[in-house]
This record gives structure tokens, C-alpha cells and sequence, in this order.
């Protein structure tokens, strides 16, 4: 065999290794209901839930965050994210939340906010590290 054949051989595997770990972070998105149906991660896209509890409490645990997203079906659910709160978190228009449905609670693994367009529709990505 050539060595052209291995060095062409070998940017396939490279190649396929690299769709196959891609292939492993897309999510779909859905709403509250979807989510419940499945055990793979979904991203809900939705509104923050003003009249209801935004809790975060450094002091007491920096790393659990939780607030309330009503989705497109107009279901609002409690999400947790282990992680700090955004700065200007209850500004935010629409949220994006990727993770899974645990019982009552969703529990998200990533969030994406989009901020009013005073702030010229930035986008705050932030990503929880993930123990797996």
C-alpha cells in the first residue's frame, strides 16, 4: 500500500472521529411537553418567567441557579442550571436553555441568552461544566 493510501485512510478516521464527537452535541428543539418524552438533551427556547421566584444565593451556593421559562406552548417550567447568574440575567427577551427534564424540574446543562436590542442583540453563551 502507498503511503498516500494510509495518509488517506487516516484523514477519514480523523474525519469520522470528529463527526461522530460533533454528532454528540447537537440537541433539537422542543418544548417542555418534547422534552418529557425523551432522555437526550433538548433546547427549550422560551421567556424568563418574571412573576415567578429567580433564586440564586451566593453565599449560600454559588453554583445553583434557578429561574422559571415558559416555552412556545406557553408551559412554564422550573429550570435549574448549576452555575452563577448571568449579570443583567432578568433583562434578557428570549432564553434558550439545552439540558433534560428530571422529574418536575429541568435541569440545563447550557443557556443562551438574547439581550434587548439596547445592548445591540449581543448573545451571552454560557456553557456549565459538565461532570461525565
Amino acid at each position: 500500500m502507498k503511503k498516500i493510501h494510509i495518509a488517506a485512510i487516516g484523514i477519514l478516521l480523523v474525519a469520522l472521529a470528529l463527526i461522530f464527537t460533533a454528532s454528540q452535541d447537537f440537541s433539537t428543539y422542543a418544548s417542555f411537553k418534547d422534552a418529557a418524552a425523551t432522555t437526550s438533551q433538548v433546547k427549550i427556547v422560551g421567556e424568563l418567567a418574571k412573576d415567578k421566584e429567580i433564586y440564586y444565593d451566593p453565599a449560600e451556593d454559588p453554583n445553583y441557579f434557578s429561574f422559571h421559562v415558559i416555552d412556545k406552548d406557553g408551559v412554564t417550567r422550573k429550570v435549574v442550571m448549576n452555575r452563577a447568574k448571568p449579570q443583567d440575567f432578568e433583562m434578557s427577551e428570549q432564553i434558550v436553555v439545552t439540558g433534560k427534564l428530571q422529574g418536575e424540574e429541568f435541569m440545563a446543562s447550557d443557556i443562551l441568552l438574547k439581550c434587548p436590542s439596547k445592548y445591540k442583540d449581543e448573545e451571552i453563551y454560557l456553557r456549565a461544566e459538565t461532570e461525565e
